[in-house]
């Protein structure tokens, strides 16, 4: 009975694992080069072929197999063409990778000398590696594109990968584990897809001389509808009418709620906006959030917190599963909260405020010039390099840079109740605040950086996960008595600052306004 037990158990684990979607990554760390065995009927390979790839990691590559030819099989061949020739459901961009002169070499395959198979082997393999490697990391690199984006990059041992996946018996499913895993990644995929089925655009530009509202009559509510019939949102009708009638307002709150505007059913400035968009541009939206999918962590963590900057919004995963939501305030234009990878450590009940550079320069300094009482009125001590406190009167401008602000704990502290930290070189937190009206805001890109949370006290009770000496009534009367205490978070939770702009839900196109206006150049970078 013993034995048939751990036979049942060992027949439970493997059928387990198979059942997990393990990537096929290798990193470079993870272990050494071993020697690729080509297989039978290989082709001795010149390695002066070679030499006008100007690619070190493809001549390695080909060492690793003394000069001879990989691709004798002709189902991986086609396996490895198909999937370069769909790409661009990736986002990826097929003209990349030689798709054209690759399938003309297929083509003759039966009837190339050993000089023209070399050729096809290398340029197969060279192109095959240059996908690997826009699919697991991006075509671009975040890195040398932005200074507030700080993501690890997953250095990817490519010869590795690519041995493990000649080593295996199914190629087009190891290739599948190759791509992002992520829920909004396959949800990117489903929007191109979606967005593919639109026939070609070719309207004007709406302009309207002011916002219409419910039941106006006006000449433009008909290219208004014309555009809500393309974005099906509205149904067809042959005899459209001037009015902004029920049916129609019914179209533009279910566009507004798809692109996270007001739904009020007011069509202004901001609606016109969204329904400007063409069909074109909305599909290089995806493409551009495709890539930055690409840069993300291949692991988010079994419990993690990811914010969607433009959807203003904090998601607490685990387990694959949302156990909550917050509304958030990020980072204006000029003061853009930045890209990151980090974990969750500690808790801040009643933090102090110290004030950072850019805003004192930009609004303590010029708030203190106009009157010295903005101190005192705003909380804020004033301390010189000797930690001695400067008074209001004792305050000049020529020290001004010198001094260090710092807001006391309490009900008027511009962090709020508590502060979340999370290791990262931009000083920037989440944190509690004391204008919670802001959440009721449509555009929420108004802090100067660090991101807002509504509600921050429950998912502060979460994070601290601690039912008798964390509870809301414990934590209500620490900050009653306004003295600052640091509660390390003990379990790990990962977390994620994010951007993306666009994804799909139950078929729709969900689009959010591209606040740090980053979409269209990395479009323009991704195909130049």
């Amino acid at each position: 009975m013993n034995a048939l037990f751990l036979i049942l158990l060992l027949c439970v684990t493997i059928s387990c694992k198979k059942a997990e979607l393990k990537s096929e990554v290798i990193l470079k760390k993870e272990i050494s080069n071993p020697p690729v065995l080509p297989e039978d009927k290989s082709i001795r390979i010149d390695s002066t072929l070679l030499t006008s790839f100007n690619n070190k990691t493809l001549s390695a590559f080909y060492k690793s197999t003394n000069y001879r030819t990989i691709w004798q099989s002709e189902e991986n061949r086609k396996i490895i063409l198909e999937e370069l020739l769909k790409s661009d459901e990736e986002g990826l961009n097929p003209e990349d990778y030689k798709v054209k002169t690759l399938s003309d070499f297929e083509k003759k395959s039966a009837t190339l000398n050993d000089s023209d198979l070399a050729k096809y082997d290398i340029l197969l393999t060279s192109s095959f590696q240059k996908y690997i490697i826009h699919l697991t990391n991006g075509t671009l690199n975040p890195r040398k594109l932005y200074k507030n984006w700080d993501l690890k990059e997953n250095y990817i041992n490519i010869n590795e990968t690519l041995t493990h996946l000649l080593d295996s018996d199914s190629l087009a499913d190891k290739i599948e584990q190759l791509k992002p895993n992520h829920i909004v990644y396959k949800r990117l995929k489903k929007a191109l897809r979606l967005i593919n089925t639109f026939p070609k655009d070719n309207f004007k530009t709406l302009k309207i001389a002011q916002i219409i509202s419910p039941n106006d009559t006006t000449p433009s509510i008909i290219d208004i509808k014309k555009r809500l019939i393309y974005w099906k949102e509205l149904q067809f009708n042959d005899s459209l009418t001037s009015i902004y009638d029920e049916e129609t307002i019914l179209a533009i709150e279910k566009f507004q709620n798809r692109h996270g505007l007001a739904v009020d059913a007011i069509i202004g400035p901001a609606t016109i906006a969204s329904l400007n968009f063409s069909k074109k541009q909305r599909m290089q939206q995806i493409i551009v959030n495709l890539e930055r999918w690409k840069w993300y962590p291949k692991e988010m963590g079994k419990e993690y917190v990811i914010i969607n900057i433009p959807d203003y919004r904090l998601t607490l995963v685990k387990d694959r599963d949302t156990l909550r939501t917050h509304r958030v305030i990020v980072g204006r234009a000029k003061r853009k909260t930045p890209i990151l990878s980090s974990k969750l450590t500690q808790v801040v009940f009643n933090p102090t405020w110290t004030v950072p550079p850019t805003i004192l320069r930009e609004d303590v300094i010029p708030a203190i010039l106009k009157s010295r009482s903005y101190l005192s009125e705003s909380n804020i001590k004033v301390y010189d390099s000797n930690g001695r406190i400067v008074s209001p009167y004792e305050w000049q401008l020529s020290h001004a840079r010198s001094y260090r602000y710092v807001q006391s704990p309490g009900t008027f502290n511009s962090l709020g109740m508590v502060k979340i930290i999370f290791p990262n070189r931009f000083s920037v937190y989440l944190h509690d605040t004391n204008h919670r009206d802001y959440f009721d805001k449509i555009d929420r890109s108004l802090s100067s950086g660090c991101v807002r949370v509504d509600d921050p006290l429950e998912l502060t009770e979460y994070l601290l996960d601690d039912a008798v000496n964390w509870n809301l009534d414990k934590i209500t009367e620490i900050l009653q008595n306004e003295k600052t205490k640091f509660v390390k978070i003990k379990k790990e939770v990962s977390f994620h600052l994010l951007y993306w702009t666009a994804w799909s839900e139950n078929n729709k196109l969900i689009f959010r306004d591209d606040i740090y206006n980053l979409d269209a150049d990395l479009y323009t970078k991704l195909r130049n």
